[in-house]
């Protein structure tokens, strides 16, 4: 009988804000009262005596080691219960349990803490261990170790758009937005950063002609990846997307204004999300998904309906590994002349070679181009 694998036991000191201390004396008590000790009882008692300024404050927390490194904390599980965050805004997420409760949760301090580099403690899509209160509320003790992340950057930290999802559907707008092609690489390369598997989504089709889609989508599928085009107007290609999206928990995402409120809706009427229109004079979409909400699909599955982006970072991706996330670029790199080649200018790279012979799409290499040197998309 195989033996039980073990994590690891670790501690680890997090530092805490010492926000609630009194403010520190500006002036020199002891000297200021020498000789006069009846004056001390009519001293205000609202500042700390001492003049030592802003401490912090060390707690040990104790856990074990989960599989991506991070420390996964010690709680007493008998007190709480299981369940898996729905929503979340700010401090306050609504977690909902197997059997079906909803309780509005805030988030233990320490629990804060020790994700304090990342935008937020807790994301849609978490499982969570938290402590039941009064009525339908509660506080998030633990977060589980997640997979299956969509992460993008966001002023310098990780900004997790959904976790513990096994897809992304990649939503892209054929006319009304414009379509941006240099988008959907980027969410390709963080769904297989994430561990995700990605389906590519060319919506409204309904408004432009299907054979000038066709190079675009012939492209994508030949690396592998599920393409399909649908139109929330027309109805046309969601029988497919239903099939592709059954029995899984998707993430969808894409710019604002492609549609993808209005998709889920023709999916699941039910759902009945909020819509609007594309700004008439910056052809721009408008947000109305405001936060990330994990829905139940009547047809089976989950699917987080997020905020639209009009630009995406890539969150932890050094220059040097984003040609990895180019599938069509494998095949050639090994015939560069350099092994640190940026397939940029270098002398001798088989990847710049292979895309003048058109080996490789121009559009893709472009956009890997805008990557590697920090362009937006």
């Amino acid at each position: 009988m195989a033996k039980k694998q073990s994590r690891a036991k670790r501690k680890l000191r997090v530092a805490f804000k010492k926000n609630r201390e009194r403010r520190a004396r500006q002036t020199d008590l002891t000297r200021e009262l020498r000789g006069q000790p009846d004056a001390l009882d009519d001293r205000a008692a609202d500042e700390r005596v001492s003049g030592k300024g802003a401490l912090t404050r060390y707690r040990t927390v104790r856990g074990e080691t989960g599989a991506g490194g991070e420390l996964v904390r010690d709680v007493d599980e008998s007190k709480c219960l299981a369940g898996r965050v729905i929503a979340a805004a700010g401090l306050t997420s609504l977690v909902e349990t197997g059997d079906g409760r909803r309780f509005e949760c805030t988030v233990r301090g320490v629990v804060r803490e020790l994700t304090r580099d990342a935008r937020n403690a807790v994301v849609t899509g978490d499982r969570v261990l938290f402590q039941p209160a009064a009525g339908s509320g509660g506080v998030i003790e633990r977060v589980n170790p997640r997979y299956g992340v969509i992460a993008r950057q966001q002023h310098g930290r990780e900004h997790i758009l959904v976790s513990n999802v096994d897809q992304v559907l990649i939503v892209a707008s054929l006319a009304d937005p414009p379509l941006k092609p240099g988008l959907i690489d980027r969410l390709l390369i963080s769904a297989e950063k994430g561990g995700v598997r990605a389906i590519v989504c060319l919506n409204k089709c309904d408004l432009v002609d299907p054979a000038a889609v066709q190079p675009l989508a012939g492209a994508l599928a030949r690396l592998g990846y599920d393409v399909v085009l649908t139109s929330a107007a027309d109805g046309r290609g969601l029988v497919r997307l239903r099939c592709l999206l059954a029995g899984h928990e998707t993430v969808i995402a894409g710019q604002s204004g492609v549609g993808k409120s209005s998709l889920l809706n023709a999916l699941e009427p039910k759902l009945n999300l909020q819509t609007d229109v594309v700004s008439g004079w910056t052809r721009k979409g408008r947000h109305t998904t405001r936060r990330a909400v994990l829905y139940r699909l009547g047809f089976g599955g989950w699917i987080a309906d997020t905020p639209g982006v009009r630009q995406f970072e890539l969150w932890d991706v050094q220059r040097d590994e984003v040609e990895g996330y180019f599938r069509e670029f494998r095949p050639f790199v090994p015939l560069c002349k350099f092994a640190d080649c940026l397939h940029l200018h270098e002398e001798g790279c088989g990847v710049q070679r292979a895309a003048s012979l058109g080996l490789i799409s121009p559009r893709r290499y472009e956009s890997f181009v805008r990557i590697v040197t920090g362009e937006p998309a």
